[in-house]
Formats: C-alpha cells, structure tokens, sequence
C-alpha cells in the first residue's frame, strides 16, 4: 500500500489518508470515527498497490471504550476480478450492439436489391431472409440492451409475433393468444430458437390462416429440463399426407434442421380436426 514505517504510534486515520488514492477528506468524520474504533465502521483504502478493507470493532468495558480491534482483509484481488467483470460485460454487450447493426446493413442491402429484381420469386426470397434475419438480430438487441447474460425469451416472443403479423395482409383480422411463460434462456439456445418460431408462425399465416381461420395460439411452457412451444391455427390445415422430413418448404426445412441440430429437440406439425398445431420440444 505504500507505506513503509512502523504503524505503532501512529494515527491510523492519518495513515489510512496518507495511502489513499483517493482524496478523503469528504469522509474526515466517517473515516476519523471508523479508524478510531468509536463506532463499528468499515472502512476501504485503494491506492496503485491494492486495496485493503478496515473493519474497526470497538471495545467496551462497563459500557466504556476501552480499545478496538481493527481487521484488515487484502481485498485487491476481488476488486480487480470484479472490475475485470464489469469490462467483460460491457465489451460483451458491444459487441452484440454492432453484431445488429451490422445485421440491420445487411437487411437494408437486401431490401435494396429486392426492390431492384423484377422476378417475383427472387424477391420474394431475399424479403424472406430479411425477415429471418430481422430474427437473430433481435436476440442480439436484447443482449445489448441487458445486463444479463441470458435473454428473456418472452419479450423476444411478443416482439417476433408483433412483426410477423405487421407482415400479414390479414392483420387487422387475425386474433392471437399467448399462454405460459418460458423465462430466461441462454443466447446459444435463443438464437435458433427465435428463428424456429418465426419460421413457425410465419408458415401459420402464410399458409394456413390465408384464407381462412383467424386464431393463432402460442402457448409456452418449461419445467426442470424441457420446454415446450405449441403454435396452433384454426386455418385450412396441412395436406393429406404432409410429412415434415420431406417437405421442400425452406422455412420448413429450417426448422427442422435447427431443431435437431442446435436446440437438440423434437419438432412435430399434426393435422388437428380444427387445423394445424406445430409441437416443439427442446431441453433447456
């Protein structure tokens, strides 16, 4: 801590202020009272050589001080781990702020070039991955945006679902409900799986509830280890001998493929008497 001498003899507020790096005299009566043992008081001294935490306790005899013990813990080492955390955070939440933007050019580059192509198809194809990646970048946001590590997945349901339906001609038609809660999930885990279910509920209103149906249901839920979303429409439903693993759809086979692959879980769509209901189940 800088200071050389012996401590016996001296005043160890004045030795406490002589080593401090910062100036402490708009703390003289808290210092002065904690170094002294008047009251019990905890006191922290940083310089360039570390930081050291005082605890004065005082000592009381027929209910006069008579000394106090004072504590001194070497402290450095969580102070500067803690400090390397709060860098970590903040580098980490950067870097997932210009992951987006750089997201965001990429959408607006697209959306460019598909007001340039005539092709309908081709269009039509790069508004789709715009949409997909209009997605991840909004994991990215809310790691942004955040302290925490984890992504509250519900705010990024509700936000995905608003979306989907700003793109639906039969928007103002449409009613949705929203059940359950999935809570926090890691952004390894929250990344594919915003992109499985807008894929999930993009296919909903794009194909079943075209035409017909106006009800979508999304209903959630997580116990110790898996998580379960349910999206269900009441619309024309899926072919006569619909089968997922062989459907050319690309959304479709998107999901699948991040099903398995990222999120290691299962993912059924049944034709239902009163339409289609797409079941995914993944651990968490």
């Amino acid at each position: 801590m800088g200071w050389s001498g012996e401590l016996e003899g001296n005043n160890l507020g004045e030795v406490a202020r002589s080593v401090s790096l910062v100036k402490l005299d708009a703390h003289e009566e808290a210092l002065e009272v904690g170094l002294s043992g008047k009251a019990l008081r905890r006191v922290e001294i940083e310089n360039s050589g570390g930081t050291v935490d005082l605890l004065a306790l005082p000592l009381l005899a027929g209910g006069d001080r008579i000394g106090a013990i004072v504590l001194l813990q070497n402290v450095t080492e969580l102070r500067r781990r803690e400090r390397e955390l709060v860098t970590k955070d903040a580098t980490i939440r950067e870097i997932h702020h210009r992951v987006k933007n750089n997201l965001q050019t990429v959408s607006a580059l697209l959306r460019l070039q598909s007001r340039r192509i005539e092709d309908p198809a081709a269009s039509a194809a790069l508004n789709e991955a715009v949409r997909r990646i209009a997605s991840i970048a909004l994991v990215h946001e809310t790691l942004s945006s955040s302290a925490e590590a984890s992504v509250a997945f519900d705010d990024v349901l509700s936000r995905l679902v608003s979306h989907a339906l700003d793109l639906s001609p039969r928007m103002g038609e449409l009613q949705i409900s929203r059940n359950g809660e999935l809570g926090a999930l890691d952004p390894r885990i929250a990344t594919p799986l915003s992109l499985v279910v807008t894929e999930l509920i993009h296919n909903a209103l794009e194909h079943g509830l075209a035409e017909s149906g106006n009800h979508l249901t999304i209903s959630v839920s997580r116990n110790e280890g898996d998580a379960q979303i349910t999206i269900f429409d009441d619309g024309i439903g899926l072919p006569e001998g619909f089968s997922l693993a062989q459907s050319s759809n690309l959304g479709l086979q998107i999901v699948r493929t991040l099903t398995e692959n990222e999120l290691r879980g299962n993912i059924d769509l049944v034709r239902t008497p009163s339409g289609t209901e797409a079941r995914l189940t993944f651990p968490v």
